[in-house]
């Protein structure tokens, strides 16, 4: 049975969700800390991800579809992380900026292959208006 894939270069795609940064931070561990039973990590390398609806549009992407996304962010570096890693692959970026709140950021501290807590730094977006920007961006699209 052969399978053709749809020809997405002529689609054309709008993600609305959850805009937010995956951040990883990894290193060894060899010791204990001694303020608190947790272990020391020694961060060597740190990689910044489009996640939750970004990573949507950017696989979305991947396929050859033109994708736009419309979501929160707040201004600061971790919108422009995403701003900037979302046009790397020809994502187009609808943000609502609010200045009142951050950027949606998960970070996750890894280390010997486990992962060793993740750190939410978010605030809820409840009555931040956007539905006018979905629908300008639906004209547009």
């Amino acid at each position: 049975m052969k399978v053709t894939l749809p020809e997405f270069e002529r689609a054309g795609v709008m993600v609305v969700g959850d805009v937010m940064l995956d951040r990883y931070w990894y290193g060894p561990t060899s010791r204990i800390s001694p303020e608190a039973p947790v272990p020391v990590v020694k961060v060597n390398t740190i990689e910044e991800r489009p996640g939750g609806a970004a990573n949507v549009a950017m696989n979305i992407a991947s396929l050859g579809a033109n994708a736009r996304l419309v979501g929160l962010t707040g201004i600061d570096d971790a919108a422009r992380a995403l701003s900037k890693s979302l046009a790397d692959v020809n994502v187009k970026c609808d943000f609502v900026s609010v200045p009142t709140h951050p950027t949606i950021t998960k970070l996750r501290v890894l280390s010997r292959n486990q992962q060793l807590i993740r750190l939410d730094f978010e605030e809820g977006f409840e009555g931040v208006a956007i539905r006018s920007r979905c629908t300008s961006g639906l004209i547009r699209h």
